[in-house]
């Protein structure tokens, strides 16, 4: 008994110089920190480096950018086991000193860690999907609540039996292409975005791999259908979605969706016109950022627009600063991914909105890229300017 508590005194006495120690070294607030030579600390960071780090600042890191190891005997006890430690592996990694192959025939593709990528992988595992789930949900919210109060835009009179021609079938064609891809393009893009935090849990790695490898696989592949096909839309329809007059009249009379009286129109409304220069303006900058994203090392987008706006003052005055324009290839794959991404989300929510009206929304509007021939009263009703020219065409050309 008296050998415990003599062994608990002892114990004591040392543990209270040791606490006393502890506080003592602490710095008063007005004290200045002093560069501690490494070679004090065996060659390792100092605590100055750690207070140089937390403040973002930049520090000599030869320390580590140096220490990959070497060769097995270079390493005592680690010799007859054969290669390097994992922290030394992992340095070398992440200062682009391991010995990497890759599958491209660009050297910068061997550079497998970015320190200046936690912001991207932040935002992307944060805001994006958040805000982009929502502005989805709540798209798909806005169309539930209007069609329960407006109900299903009918044709007045009822259909005639007779029908026009509204859209040819190469129209069709690139109509269907467009939208299909599409449709493909969002699907397999957001199972690449929300798998791993939505489908995992229920099943499993395994199956999310196989099903990530495949939408990637057919996202990369159905994007050059979807290009091709946003270049036959605007080559076809551009002339008949420029803006005039009529669509004053289409707006003040909300298109007839809102209220009861149905504007005139010409081949499109000035809903349509909304509709396809959305689609062709934020498919080509989804395309250009999609493009960049394939090919990173040879079609840099963002380090050149960054310059741009830089040069224009536009930065300066949205409170950004300069904004960095010496961008690596994983840099500008970064910016791109997020951009594309947030373009992606916005064309989802102006398409639901698009399917909506060509499908439940209003009575009669599938025909027009199903068959194409519409009904001769829907055609009175929603774009009566133009059925009165096809039917001069007719009177003056009854063969045709």
């Amino acid at each position: 008994m008296l050998r415990h508590l003599m062994a608990f005194i002892i114990l004591a006495m040392l543990a209270v110089p040791g606490v006393a120690t502890a506080q003592d070294v602490r710095p008063p607030e007005n004290a200045v920190t002093n560069d501690v030579p490494r070679a004090a600390t065996g060659g390792a960071q100092t605590l100055d480096d750690v207070l140089r780090r937390q403040q973002g600042q930049t520090i000599d890191d030869s320390f580590r950018r140096d220490n990959i190891g070497g060769d097995a005997g270079s390493a005592p006890g680690l010799g007859p086991l054969g290669g390097i430690s994992d922290a030394e592996q992992w340095r070398a990694l992440r200062y682009n000193e391991a010995d990497v192959t890759v599958t491209t025939m660009d050297e910068r593709g061997k550079v497998l860690v970015q320190d200046g990528g936690m912001w991207w992988l932040n935002i992307r595992r944060g805001p994006l999907p958040t805000y982009g789930g929502w502005l989805l949900l709540g798209t798909l919210a806005v169309l539930a609540i209007f069609f329960l109060l407006r109900g299903r835009v009918r044709v007045e009179g009822g259909l005639a039996g007779r029908t026009v021609t509204r859209f040819k079938a190469i129209e069709r064609f690139a109509h269907w292409m467009l939208a299909g891809s599409f449709i493909l393009l969002a699907l397999t893009g957001l199972l690449t975005l929300f798998g791993r935090k939505v489908l995992v849990p229920y099943l499993g790695h395994e199956f999310n791999s196989v099903l990530l490898i495949g939408s990637k696989f057919i996202h990369n592949n159905v994007s050059w259908a979807f290009m091709i096909a946003l270049v036959m839309v605007f080559a076809m329809w551009v002339w008949h979605n420029l803006p005039d007059r009529t669509d004053l009249t289409w707006f003040r009379y909300g298109g007839g969706i809102i209220g009861k009286k149905h504007p005139p129109a010409k081949k499109f409304n000035a809903g349509q016109k909304l509709i396809f220069w959305s689609v062709i303006v934020l498919g080509a900058s989804v395309s250009a950022s999609g493009l960049s994203l394939l090919f990173p090392f040879d079609l840099p987008l963002f380090g050149h627009t960054f310059a741009v706006l830089n040069d224009s003052g536009l930065s300066q005055a949205a409170g950004l600063g300069s904004l960095p324009v010496d961008l690596a290839p994983q840099e500008e794959m970064q910016y791109a991914q997020l951009w594309h991404a947030i373009i992606g989300f916005v064309m989802m929510a102006i398409i639901l909105g698009h399917i909506y009206i060509g499908t439940l929304g209003m009575e009669g509007a599938y025909d027009a890229m199903g068959s194409g021939e519409v009904d001769v009263n829907w055609a009175e009703q929603h774009h009566s300017i133009w059925l009165e020219k096809v039917k001069e065409t007719e009177r003056r050309n009854p063969a045709e």
